[in-house]
């Protein structure tokens, strides 16, 4: 029997409670069902409520999806899986069951290593190591395997815990205990030394009125912990002046001024921000050891510059968007508005800008295409090529499989507006239902924030489809179940049944009888559509219960 599977089995034995924290969400699903196999109906401490558990998990998503199945059937004997696959009440009710007691055994991914105290006595590792892309295994961060630690024997319940790693021979043991048992954690760094970061925290000062020059944004970085670990503050200037000329150039903020009273006194002009920038970035590449230099690259900015936000650059800001995805999104949207202007719309699709938000830093991790799949997509890239709104990236740059993820991303949720359900999605391209709301929810910001920028430029012509691809994303509908979306109590699968009996407007809701729409949708949505529409509603006919799931399917 597998070790991990012996040391849960021996926790239950004990009467308590253990996470094991595996390498992937396939791997926590297979190792929990393993888990439960071993566990008779005898060892259930409470029958009534693994089958409650069971069954809401069941019916979370209508219908339940394989993996929703998977997850009811383990839950019977009191064990879990938990990963971002699943949908948050999912996540929530195995999180608080576990806490009651009524979930024994949680396989889960490194999502709920941090920040939740949970009743574990044992954390087991299953493996130390993750899947990095190019690079395949690699051993993870002594500081995350401290985190998954430290999960065990939380004092509010339990005087004394284990953590557990699994070793598959004495070389690999004696790697474990060096790196993670007497190993030191890593540097914690700070978050602005990464430019997406930086870029939305300067555009924030500057908006909201915190900076209104260069001396004082300088200022402000030379007290962050950034320049407490960064050490050279000259150089930390030119990247900071670096943003704000990206910033000029994305004309998110005002062009600079020089106020100084000795430039005024003397009246000489001043040269070109970006030429400044070239000049101090050429004197601090040319001998980094030469301390000199940098004070007179950095002396370069001396001279205070008046910041402002334009318009563009306070809505940006106020979205929460990297400034490089927003000037991604004006630089399509901006081809859109050519292609309106000369009458070639039918070259725009949903996929034009579907596409053009899946390509962006706030879409990540973006669908990863497979080996298996590059014929697939290759071919989804051909047949939408003249709806792109941007150029397809040289085959061989670094870019590329980035934008091949991206149409990959795209497709996904045009699937998705066609009325693909999540069972299919799973199956066709592998995506689960958490990570499904996840990437409907950063689509539907970025809809938001391209139909918001639109109307600080004006294109009105791009409102109305925005708003109506924005409300199909947010639905996972076809055009033609719009206008019974409307309707209170009806979504995607009531509207596709009306439609499909015949009902496609609101006039036809009016004009069929109560007792029809009932053999469709049901006596009390038939009873709630009357009311709404200000029609006399018939009285509900009590019958006999139906629609109750049962726990035998998921055998």
């Amino acid at each position: 029997m597998d070790s991990t599977v012996q040391l849960a089995l021996q926790t239950i034995k004990q009467k308590k409670q253990a996470i094991v924290f595996c390498s992937s969400r396939a791997s926590a699903e297979k190792t929990a069902e393993e888990i439960a196999v071993k566990i008779s109906s005898s060892q259930v401490s409470s029958y009534e409520l693994a089958q409650e558990n069971s069954l809401f998990c069941a019916s979370v998503l209508s219908p339940p999806t394989k993996q929703c199945k998977r997850l009811a059937k383990i839950l019977q004997k009191e064990i879990a899986f938990h990963h971002s696959g699943l949908s948050s009440k999912q996540k929530e009710r195995i999180e608080n069951e576990f806490r009651s007691g009524n979930i024994k055994i949680i396989c889960a991914t490194p999502t709920l290593a941090i920040g939740l105290s949970l009743p574990v006595f044992r954390v087991i590792c299953k493996s130390l190591k993750r899947f990095s892309g190019r690079f395949g295994m690699n051993w993870i961060p002594t500081l995350e395997y401290l985190q998954m630690a430290g999960r065990a024997g939380r004092p509010e319940y339990e005087s004394f815990g284990e953590a557990i790693a699994i070793a598959r021979n004495e070389g690999e043991k004696e790697e474990i205990y060096q790196r993670y048992i007497c190993g030191e954690p890593e540097e914690i760094y700070s978050k602005l030394n990464v430019e997406p970061v930086l870029r939305m925290y300067v555009l924030s000062l500057i908006s909201s009125g915190v900076i209104k020059d260069t001396i004082q944004l300088k200022e402000f970085f030379s007290q962050t912990f950034w320049a407490h670990q960064f050490g050279d503050l000259a150089e930390l200037e030119i990247i900071v002046e670096k943003i704000i000329i990206l910033l000029q150039n994305w004309n998110f903020i005002n062009k600079v001024v020089f106020e100084t009273e000795q430039n005024i006194k003397s009246n000489i002009k001043q040269p070109d921000p970006t030429s400044l920038f070239t000049s101090a970035l050429s004197l601090v590449s040319s001998s980094k050891s030469n301390k000199k230099k940098k004070l007179q690259a950095s002396s370069i900015f001396r001279s205070e510059l008046n910041l402002r936000a334009t318009t563009l650059g306070r809505r940006v800001s106020e979205l929460y968007l990297d400034p490089l995805t927003a000037s991604e999104i004006i630089e399509r949207m901006e081809y859109a508005q050519n292609l309106l202007k000369k009458n070639i719309s039918s070259n725009l699709t949903p996929f034009s800008f579907l596409q053009a938000i899946s390509n962006t830093i706030e879409m990540q991790p973006l669908l990863r295409i497979k080996s298996k799949e590059q014929d697939q997509y290759t071919a989804v890239l051909l047949d939408n090529y003249d709806s792109l709104l941007q150029s397809e990236p040289d085959v061989f740059s670094v870019d590329y499989p980035d934008f091949m993820n991206s149409i990959k991303t795209a497709h996904f949720f045009l699937e998705w507006i066609n009325e693909s359900t999540e069972d299919q999605l799973f199956n066709n391209m592998g995506i689960r239902p958490g990570e499904i709301r996840v990437k409907l929810e950063n689509a539907d910001w970025l809809l938001y924030s391209w139909y918001e920028l639109a109307r600080v430029l004006n294109y009105k012509e791009q409102f109305s489809f925005l708003q109506k691809l924005r409300y199909r994303v947010k639905n996972g509908v076809k055009e033609e179940l719009l206008v019974l979306m409307k309707l209170k109590g009806i979504g995607r699968n009531r509207a596709r049944k009306l439609f499909a009996g015949g009902i496609k407007t609101i006039q036809h809701v009016k004009n069929t009888n109560q007792s029809d729409l009932a053999a469709i949708i049901g006596q009390k949505i038939a009873a709630s559509l009357k009311d709404q529409l200000g029609q006399k509603v018939e009285p509900i006919k009590k019958g006999k219960r139906t629609g109750q799931m049962s726990l035998n399917k998921f055998e």
